[in-house]
C-alpha cells in the first residue's frame, strides 16, 4: 500500500485492488479513516484528526484518481 503523504498526525494511502467506490485511507495513531475521492465522504472510520489530511485530498484528488486506477486497474 503505497503512502502518498503523511502528516504530523497521519498519513493518506491507496490498497491495490481494493473494492470501490474508488477511495482512499487516512491513518494514525488510534485511528483509521476511509474517504471516498469523489465525494470526500467519509466512508468508515473516525473523523478525529484528519482535517489535514482531507483539506490535501481535496486540492490533490487528481493524484489521488491516478493512483485508484494504477492500483486498482482490472485486467
Amino acid at each position: 500500500m503505497p503512502t502518498l503523504r503523511r502528516f504530523a498526525t497521519c498519513k493518506i494511502a491507496v490498497y491495490a485492488d481494493d473494492h470501490g467506490p474508488p477511495h482512499f485511507h487516512i491513518e494514525g495513531r488510534g485511528f483509521r479513516a476511509v474517504v471516498e475521492i469523489e465525494t470526500m465522504r467519509i466512508l468508515a472510520g473516525k473523523s478525529r484528526d484528519i482535517a489535514e489530511a482531507r483539506a490535501w485530498a481535496k486540492l490533490n484528488a487528481e493524484a489521488l484518481w491516478a493512483e485508484w486506477n494504477r492500483l486498482n486497474r482490472r485486467r
